[in-house]
């Protein structure tokens, strides 16, 4: 009897480890290693959870990267309806002149309005534009420069009268209501940019056959292909983690209701009983995205070794770059060559290099047809994110960043270490206690 009881507990939990599975669990010894890297992702979690997780948080939370300059008003280019969301809850006022630093104020052409956020009534898509006195200074003294012809991207002009200074600390990435067919339709854009064909083909191939022919590719489009499903699944992974389950008839203002995992649609997005087995290789491929941005960092890291993070506050500055060059750069060395960026373009090949930077770059402008202004700001911060570390890997020249890049990097991949840290410590662990 017991043998019978041990046995069926047993196929239980095998049944239940569907959503990180493939035949088998995601992070079991037959499937642990991540395809063109030779890297463990149990090695990467727990190099993530027990140790980089809980810096980043440290590091993200500074002052030099909580501000992020974004331009939320550009123009969708690939169709004239951008479906911008119609709830009042995803307006955004501009802030009064006379509250932004002065550096700022000449920038403005519209009509100011009041900032402030009821905090009791605050809303799933509003961005919350207050900057305080205390932190003007640290954006008046921001020194920038850029290298436009080596992006991967499209980096906000910096000189725009529409930019504005974000704080990330107060706009966290979370669910906000914003669904149905403008979502599907930004997101299958951004997948028909992988425009790179099979080997034995020339004809064009729907989203679905592009994903059951990645690993047909050559290197360079499946690399390409990884990158964006691994983006892809981490957003969705934060907004599953960051769900907002609203009271009957309470709507999405952010205060009816409460915030919490949501295990359901986790298993929907994921389970391969639902994705037709994709899912999770989707999953998988947040670990390929989370080496490559790592190894971009770590290739940087003189240029990072000659950046005093200055904010004007130079005991903050200081304890920053303690964190940042000698404890971050230490911890992520031993994981930063399971990437080789030299098994792309070889041979000089600058045509594919040059056609996979102009997919990537119309890709960041894709990003300014996103119909909420919350989702629009983090989806264009991980973008570029990722556009600054391929611009690391791949530049011929001595690499130069501006601050923007700085900031969106390491809070992309901050985004990417949470991504794994709720694989692991909040949707594996819950489906385990269901068992």
């Amino acid at each position: 009897m017991a043998k019978i009881i041990f046995l069926s507990i047993y196929i239980v939990i095998i049944n239940f480890c569907i959503v990180l599975s493939d035949e088998q669990c995601l992070l079991s010894d037959n499937n642990d290693l991540i395809d063109d890297c030779n890297c463990r992702i149990s090695d990467l979690i727990e190099l993530n959870n027990q140790r980089l997780y809980p810096l980043l948080h440290k590091i993200v939370n500074k002052n030099y990267f909580r501000f992020f300059p974004v331009n939320l008003r550009k123009k969708c280019l690939f169709w004239s309806d951008n479906s911008h969301c119609s709830r009042r809850t995803c307006a955004i006022k501009q802030c009064p002149i006379e509250d932004l630093p002065e550096l700022l104020r000449d920038k403005i052409l519209h009509p100011p309005e009041s900032c402030l956020v009821n905090p009791n009534n605050s809303s799933l898509g509003l961005i919350n534009k207050n900057i305080s006195e205390e932190h003007q200074q640290t954006i008046q003294n921001w020194i920038q420069y850029d290298v436009q012809s080596e992006n991967f991207c499209d980096v906000d002009d910096e000189t725009s009268t529409d930019l504005e200074y974000i704080d990330l600390s107060i706009n966290l990435e979370r669910f906000t209501g914003y669904t149905g067919p403008s979502t599907q339709r930004v997101w299958s854009a951004i997948y028909n940019e992988n425009c790179f064909f099979l080997p034995d083909s020339k004809i064009y191939y729907d989203l679905k056959q592009k994903r059951l022919n990645a690993h047909k590719m050559c290197v360079e489009g499946r690399t390409f292909y990884r990158l964006i499903s691994g983006l892809h699944t981490s957003i969705t992974v934060h907004l599953c983690a960051q769900y907002f389950f609203s009271i009957v008839g309470g709507g999405y203002t952010g205060s009816d209701g409460r915030w919490g995992p949501n295990f359901d649609e986790f298993k929907h997005r994921f389970d391969p009983e639902t994705t037709g087995g994709e899912g999770p290789k989707w999953l998988k491929n947040i670990f390929f995205i989370y080496l490559i941005e790592l190894r971009a960092i770590y290739k940087a890291r003189r240029f990072f070794k000659g950046q005093t993070f200055f904010t004007g506050n130079k005991t903050d500055d200081l304890h920053m770059k303690e964190l940042f060059t000698k404890q971050f750069i230490k911890e992520i060395k031993p994981y930063a060559n399971y990437f080789n960026e030299h098994n792309l373009f070889q041979n000089g090949n600058r045509l594919l290099k040059a056609e996979f930077k102009e997919h990537f770059r119309n890709i960041s402008h894709i990003m300014d047809c996103v119909g909420c202004d919350k989702c629009k700001l983090w989806g264009k911060l991980q973008i570029q994110a990722l556009g600054t570390a391929l611009k690391i890997l791949f530049t011929e020249q001595t690499i130069q960043l501006q601050r923007s890049e700085i900031v969106a990097l390491i809070n992309g991949f901050n985004r990417l270490s949470t991504s794994i840290y709720h694989l692991e410590q909040t949707f594996k662990t819950c489906i385990k206690k269901d068992t």
